[in-house]
């Protein structure tokens, strides 16, 4: 089957429910993609699995995507070893209560996906039963993979410069570019920011001055500079008073005799 019939035909067998079909990826990496509501998200895998034409017996992976505003869209992608095919899974929760039914009963394989899905991104799976950390000690507080999640060790280390999309871009000058994930100046931590170190976007600047007062001396005004000594009149070979040094003496010849012809 196509990418465009395997969509098709699960959306079918999901109606009355609105499911909305459309095609991921490219060539052969295209893929049925198919967008349900959360409240059926689990009878979706469980009719992907179970129908004949789909077949889709292989639980691949589920993550999530945070679109902000949105909410966070949960992503799921399974696949038919009989048939050579697959479908990604896709429905949207709100931030605000971003909770949606665990598939840990149609595919057994999910439940971890699904607690690091709940540790990173803070998403609850309803009926999971055991959905405790798995890559982060109990004592972490938050998510780190949602957007707004500070990232301490880029505001602790000097960020070294446009390491992402789209960085290279931004700003101008020589002013720092702020990371993605670093709250603006001011907003996180107790270190002053120095002035002018706000990069783009942030509002006014301020703080602390970038260098202390008086560690660059004042340079002085038109006219004030000192003036310059003046060069001694000299040969053209050095400055006045220097002698040039005797010219070393001719060797002696293998004969004893001098330039001169006598003797030595």
């Amino acid at each position: 089957m196509t990418p465009e019939e395997v969509g098709a035909r699960l959306v079918a067998l999901l109606a009355p429910v609105e499911a909305t079909p459309s095609v991921s990826g490219g060539q052969r990496f295209a893929r049925a993609t198919v967008d349900v509501p959360p409240a059926t998200w689990s009878e979706a895998l469980r009719t992907a699995r179970d129908d004949d034409e789909l077949a889709c017996d292989f639980f691949d992976w589920l993550s999530a995507v945070d679109e902000l505003a949105e909410g966070f869209d949960v992503v799921a992608h399974l696949w038919s070893t009989r048939l050579r095919h697959g479908v990604l899974l896709r429905t949207r929760v709100p931030r605000d209560a971003p909770t949606v039914p665990s598939v840990v009963d149609v595919y057994p394989g999910a439940a971890w996906h699904e607690r690091e899905t709940h540790e990173m991104f803070g998403i609850g799976f309803t009926g999971h039963g055991e959905l405790r950390p798995l890559l982060l000690p109990p004592e972490f507080e938050g998510h780190p993979l949602r957007k707004e999640f500070v990232l301490a060790s880029r505001v602790a280390k000097p960020w070294p410069g446009a390491k992402e999309p789209g960085e290279s871009e931004a700003g101008g000058g020589r002013r720092p570019i702020r990371p993605p994930g670093v709250p603006a100046p001011g907003e996180w931590g107790s270190t002053p920011t120095p002035a002018g170190a706000g990069g783009v976007g942030e509002g006014p600047r301020g703080g602390t001055p970038a260098r202390p007062a008086g560690e660059r001396p004042a340079r002085p005004a038109p006219g004030a500079r000192p003036a310059r000594t003046p060069r001694l009149a000299g040969t053209a070979d050095g400055p006045a008073g220097s002698a040039r040094p005797d010219p070393v003496a001719d060797p002696p010849a293998a004969d004893g005799t001098g330039d001169d012809g006598g003797t030595r």
